[in-house]
């Protein structure tokens, strides 16, 4: 486990069909192609996190001892800046570093104020429209010549 090979996010979302199939669990690279048709929730649960790291979801579930063990079977690498720790002679740990990069977050505030105009167009428009109407069937009713 020593030689694992090293992946990134972006190297890993490249492998996101149905005819390769990669996802991260716990760090951990996965090959999952293979295992889609035997999965029991079905391949579109998994192809849904594909090219991600799917620990959440994967957690979330609550999988089974035998489902966690898998795992193991379809790895192929490690996620960049995660690295495997020997426990014991059976069982090894995937344990995340914090990446020494400092990444930039981005908060995107909603202006709803386009969104205001646009109801009170919607509303006001029509109502303008059928005052014009009715106010020229008024002026013109008047014009009307009986003979």
């Amino acid at each position: 486990m020593a030689n694992q090979r090293v992946f990134t996010l972006s190297q890993i979302s490249q492998h996101k069909s149905n005819k390769n199939c990669w996802l991260v669990i716990n760090g951990r690279v996965l090959d999952v192609t293979k295992f889609l048709e035997e999965h029991p929730g079905g391949e579109e649960v998994i192809l849904e996190v594909a090219g991600k790291d799917a620990t959440k979801e994967f957690d979330a579930i609550g999988h089974s001892k035998a489902a966690q063990s898998l795992v193991k079977k379809y790895q192929v690498g490690v996620l960049e800046g995660a690295t495997v720790e020997k426990v014991d002679d059976d069982n090894d740990v995937v344990v995340e570093k914090e990446s020494k990069r400092t990444e930039m977050s981005a908060f995107v505030i909603k202006d709803d104020t386009s969104s205001k105009t646009v109801k009170f167009l919607e509303f006001f428009v029509p109502v303008i429209f059928a005052c014009i109407y009715f106010g020229y069937k008024v002026i013109t009713v008047g014009d009307t010549v009986v003979y």
